[in-house]
């Protein structure tokens, strides 16, 4: 008995390190418990409707089904192959890109002449921010019928005061070489002033010292822009940049509203032609492969996009 008692002795000690850290984890598991207890209803929806969906739509992109009762077919990457061979996918692209430009550089850029004109509170600028943000709370579908009204050929807004200056009126909405930039005209219209609040944020993190002592050493309204705000803006330009782009992908609600992708699939963005294959075709594996295809690249660019950030920034 004497001699087994010095080797329990080793299994003891060596067991003691374990059960320190076992009682530390579980004493940091009973401090947190109440906050993840806290959290657990926002992460049941985020699995169902954020993760959950994205794995349906997964396992949706990997087989076809040629009508609501027909059996499901098991097809591999085939939907992915159709929906790259479709000219009317590759047309969606070509539009998004130019619509994604065509929104996103007018609307930054008017953005930041908004917030420069109104950095200063007061009664008038706070009004002019009010006035210039109003576009945001207004739904896309309500929008989209407000300009409906203004586009409408002959007797629109628009063309009630254009036709006094021009012979010819264009169709705003049914000539293929001008509808998508109308669609574009909107969006610029209501996102601006979002843009502007982020630009305003930012403006407030310029060194009001270092403008002071550039002003005082003589550099003028240009080149206080050119050398102080916008450098200090880079990681707002980043950012707002980013949501544009999400936002020119995402947003699809005047496209159905007034143009219906059209005229000859003009106005045809990527998200409404995922709609018209779910919907209107009812090929949901194609659908499906077209969002995995987009939420692949739009979750590629965020991610080149946060990590320049963070090099900006010193990060890892």
């Amino acid at each position: 008995m004497s001699l087994a008692e010095p080797a329990a002795l080793p299994v003891a000690t060596s067991a003691a390190p374990r059960l320190r850290v076992l009682k530390r984890v579980l004493g940091r598991f009973k401090a947190s418990l109440p906050a993840y207890l806290l959290l657990l209803p926002s992460l049941i929806f985020l699995a169902l409707f954020t993760y959950g969906a994205m794995g349906r739509v997964l396992v949706d992109a990997l087989y076809q089904r040629a009508s609501p009762k027909a059996p499901v077919r098991f097809v591999g990457f085939e939907n992915i192959s159709a929906v790259l061979a479709d000219p009317a996918f590759t047309g969606a692209i070509v539009n998004n890109l130019i619509y994604a430009v065509g929104t996103a550089v007018p609307s930054i850029a008017l953005a930041l002449l908004f917030a420069l004109a109104l950095s200063r509170t007061n009664a008038v600028t706070s009004a002019l921010r009010a006035a210039l943000f109003l576009p945001v709370l207004i739904p896309m579908v309500a929008a989209s019928a407000l300009f409906l009204f203004i586009f409408l050929p002959n007797v629109g807004l628009l063309d009630y005061y254009i036709g006094r200056l021009l012979p010819v009126l264009p169709n705003w909405l049914g000539d293929p070489d001008i509808a998508l930039t109308a669609i574009m005209i909107i969006t610029i219209w209501k996102n601006a002033g979002y843009y502007m609040l982020f630009f305003l944020a930012g403006l407030q993190a310029v060194p009001e010292d270092v403008m002071e002592a550039a002003h005082l050493d003589g550099a003028g309204p240009y080149r206080r822009l050119r050398h102080i705000i916008l450098p200090e803006l880079k990681p707002t330009f980043l950012f707002v940049t980013v949501i544009a782009t999400l936002n020119a992908v995402t947003q699809v609600d005047h496209v159905f509203v007034m143009t219906q992708g059209g005229p000859s699939n003009a106005t045809n963005l990527v998200l409404f032609y995922i709609y018209q294959q779910a919907v209107e075709h009812y090929d949901i594996g194609k659908a499906s492969a077209a969002t995995l295809l987009t939420l692949a690249a739009l979750m590629t660019l965020t991610a080149l996009s946060f990590r320049t950030l963070a090099n900006r920034e010193g990060g890892p």
